[in-house]
């Protein structure tokens, strides 16, 4: 009864609290929520709560919570935001027009014709907020060596997309158009927002705010977040159906990204070559940690 009632009790609690005053898409809040989580679904083997806790789960929320910290300070730690790199990169990728203008000059008919792409951009933009932490509470409950290896992917992603936001600042394509660098665009998400009636979601932007940086635009670390869940996840999706979902996902994503006016295509693409990277890097250490551990010759008994 504890091993199926406790995991029943939360998550009816969650669902309940989601619907009374939003998801929480807070770290912070989604991170308490999580917590609450793994007592319930480990509350017949506390001895797994105890250690996952402060083993996996307090080192990840960590560094997490510090880079959210950390990032708006980023900007003019060393240099100043770059502009033109990625217009002239945008405009090579896609023959010279910048897909963010081309998109939101065929698409975008002002915040009072919210067609249903834009209702479905908000809504991919916002998994992001959810994903990458639902699917860690997830694999750890599930399948903890995946757990493990997905963790430390996304701290890699985490610690390399703070780096390169320090030795590259870079401003968005919202940003360049509003100080004239770039065509009129909108910052498309928060226009959006106002039309979806769960109001509770523009703390998503309110709170954030306070770590925000405006500039921290390369690489996109929604866009590399969004492919590593693809990555992690289509090693146990057998079922075709849920590949071809994954494989969506990403480029749902993308796209959602450089529509809205958050991020150009280069920082897209740049976004998921470092999520291949941190992937493929991961999976090697961790392959051969395993090997040596499976290899590793037991002691031989002394002999009296």
């Amino acid at each position: 009864m504890l091993a199926w009632g406790a995991p029943l009790v939360w998550a009816t609690a969650f669902a309940e609290n989601s619907a009374r005053h939003g998801l929480p898409v807070g770290r912070d809040r989604l991170l308490l929520w999580i917590f609450v989580g793994l007592f319930a679904f480990s509350v017949t083997n506390p001895r797994r709560f105890v250690s996952g806790i402060v083993l996996e789960w307090l080192p990840f929320a960590g560094i997490l919570l510090a880079y959210d910290l950390l990032r708006g300070s980023a900007d003019g730690l060393l240099f100043r935001a770059h502009v033109r790199p990625q217009i002239d990169a945008d405009k090579a990728l896609a023959g010279g027009a910048v897909p963010t203008v081309w998109l939101q000059h065929h698409l975008w008919h002002g915040p009072h014709h919210i067609g249903w792409y834009d209702y479905a951009t908000w809504g991919v933009y916002v998994t992001h907020f959810l994903g990458t932490l639902m699917l860690a509470f997830t694999l750890w409950v599930l399948r903890s060596s995946l757990f493990r290896r997905y963790v430390a992917a996304v701290s890699v992603l985490a610690a390399v997309g703070f780096t390169t936001y320090v030795l590259f600042p870079a401003a968005p394509p919202w940003l360049a158009s509003r100080d004239g660098d770039l065509p009129p665009t909108a910052r498309l998400v928060k226009l959006i927002w106002t039309h979806v009636p769960i109001a509770h979601f523009r703390l998503l932007f309110e709170k954030g705010a306070r770590y925000s940086n405006h500039v921290a635009a390369v690489p996109s670390l929604h866009a590399a977040y969004a492919l590593l869940i693809s990555l992690v996840l289509w090693r146990v999706a057998r079922w075709w159906p849920w590949r071809v979902l994954l494989v969506a996902y990403p480029l749902a994503m993308g796209f959602a990204l450089v529509y809205s006016g958050e991020h150009y295509a280069i920082d897209i693409v740049l976004g998921w070559l470092y999520a291949v990277a941190a992937y493929v890097a991961v999976e090697r250490i961790a392959d051969r940690l395993e090997a040596l551990r499976t290899t590793r010759p037991e002691p031989v008994p002394a002999v009296h």
